[in-house]
């Protein structure tokens, strides 16, 4: 295509960019997610910081988590538990959820009236905010 007025030339490299940046919006989502949900994985399994108990059932040594640190791994369940969801919308929206299922996930998150929190989710998160908007901005997706 040849463009003689700079002005469509223009129009056409700014309606390129903006197809551009709507495939590439999914793409970006589910990078992130996919970042966020590794880090929450790594932040559980890298071992406990608090006192070390003797569990039955099986039967093991479990180093426990301090509070307001991530939740130390036992028998690997919450990481089994930790999912993604990317999903497109009519709108042209992409929405991408990271979900942990596992029953006392809110409790970890949040803590209870009993245990002060361990949160896992929160924290993946804002450790990798900054390398999220950089992605959506290398692609052209925000300014």
């Amino acid at each position: 295509m040849k463009f003689t007025d700079p002005k469509k030339l223009q129009a056409h490299l700014d309606k390129r960019a903006t197809t551009l940046a709507k495939k590439n919006v999914k793409k970006v989502v589910t990078r992130g997610i996919m970042l966020i949900n590794s880090t929450a994985k790594q932040s559980i399994q890298a071992g406990g910081s608090g006192q070390s108990v003797k569990r039955y059932n099986p039967i093991r040594e479990h180093v426990t988590s301090s509070p307001n640190k991530p939740p130390a791994t036992d028998t690997g369940f919450l990481v089994s538990q930790i999912t993604t969801n990317i999903s497109s919308k009519p709108d042209g929206s992409v929405v991408g959820q990271l979900i942990s299922s596992a029953p006392y996930s809110k409790a970890l998150e949040y803590g209870t009236v009993n245990m002060q929190p361990r949160p896992f989710m929160h924290p993946a998160f804002q450790k990798n905010k900054n390398k999220i908007l950089k992605m959506f901005k290398e692609q052209g997706i925000i300014k």
